[in-house]
């Protein structure tokens, strides 16, 4: 009887903590995935249009989102900066990222009916 508590104590802890460890991965996931390179306008035109590399934009993306792109940013000089995005609807725009830990990605922002950016995700398809 002994034995069936103190394995019912051990997997209690070890789900504790792989829950615990799944969280903290979940929540800087964005920066430790997309988060490798700065963001490099000329780099980020030229991987538009090539299938080579599979996470061909992902690297930039976090420091983009984070130190690139500012809330209130015109939706112009998004395109400026950015170039065409795969992506238009109203007033969302997703930029492809590639093929990042076996699943495609996009960068997306969201505009204001005044066409200033309001938020960015990376989100996966």
């Amino acid at each position: 009887m002994k034995l069936i508590n103190w394995a019912s104590i051990a997997f209690a802890i070890f789900t504790l903590v792989l829950t615990v460890v799944f969280f903290a991965w979940w929540m800087m996931k964005d920066s430790l995935v997309f988060g490798s390179d700065k963001f490099d306008q000329v780099k980020w035109m030229q991987h538009a249009t090539t299938i080579e590399t599979d996470c061909k934009r992902g690297d930039m993306a976090y420091d983009l989102q984070q130190h690139v792109l500012s809330k209130g940013t015109s939706k112009e000089a998004v395109g400026v900066l950015l170039g065409r995005p795969s992506y238009e609807d109203g007033n969302a725009m997703e930029y492809d990222l590639g093929k990042c830990m076996h699943v495609y990605h996009g960068l997306l922002l969201f505009f204001d009916e005044n066409n200033r950016l309001i938020n960015s995700r990376i989100s996966s398809h």
